[in-house]
């Protein structure tokens, strides 16, 4: 079976995406504070009995969008063929997302960076100029809630960070419930002993599920 075809018909054999929830880790670095709060968000989620998985995007071998458009009349990214195609299934599959960055150079990572532009492959356009156009994942009661952390202590220098997650996911159609910016944190795993933090990412979590089944 030809790649482009294989890809496809991963695709096709979802239904209706299910009230699970899907997190996504943009940090370059593991065990880092962002692995720590991903998976208490994670946490918290678990607690109401929902299914969830997790993916570091810095485990993945991904390109980003290189614009060849092919996405317009397959339905789902062919243009390349490689660690996204494995995780489409799965943001398909699952209402729920968590999108975890820390702050680099006031904005989300790379990483995070190429995964929302390689989520384009969902939107459809028309022929007009400039071009209408809408998410094939609108409609769907899809929620996400968005963590980022940064090493400085104030919000402006923050920057660009959340935005960056919030904007596209919400053109994309998830209701973006929650988010926690967290402050002052760089060395490695340190979030662990920042108690208020780590009782807001469960709750955010907890919230997250109760949305999810409500």
């Amino acid at each position: 079976m030809k790649a482009d075809n294989f890809q496809k018909n991963l695709i096709s054999r979802h239904g209706p995406p299910r009230a699970k929830v899907m997190g996504i880790g943009g940090s370059p670095r593991k065990n880092g504070n962002s692995d720590v709060l991903l998976r208490q968000v994670l946490k918290g989620v678990s607690q109401a009995k929902l299914p969830v998985s997790s993916v570091h995007l810095r485990e993945l071998q991904f390109q980003p969008c290189i614009g060849c458009e092919r996405c317009r009349k397959d339905k789902i990214c062919t243009g390349l063929k490689d660690g996204m195609s494995i995780i489409y299934p799965e943001i398909l599959e699952s209402r729920g997302m968590v999108l975890v960055s820390p702050t680099h150079n006031y904005n989300v990572t790379a990483w995070i960076k190429a995964f929302i532009d390689r989520l384009y492959c969902f939107y459809e356009f028309d022929d007009n100029r400039p071009r209408g156009w809408s998410s094939r994942l609108a409609g769907q009661n899809r929620r996400a809630v968005l963590v980022a952390i940064c090493e400085q202590e104030v919000k402006e220098d923050m920057g660009y960070t959340l935005g960056a997650m919030r904007r596209p996911l919400k053109a994309l159609g998830y209701d973006i419930i929650g988010e926690l910016p967290v402050y002052g944190i760089f060395d490695r795993g340190k979030a662990r002993e920042k108690r208020e933090v780590l009782a807001e990412a469960f709750r955010l979590g907890k919230e997250l599920a109760g949305s999810l089944t409500s």
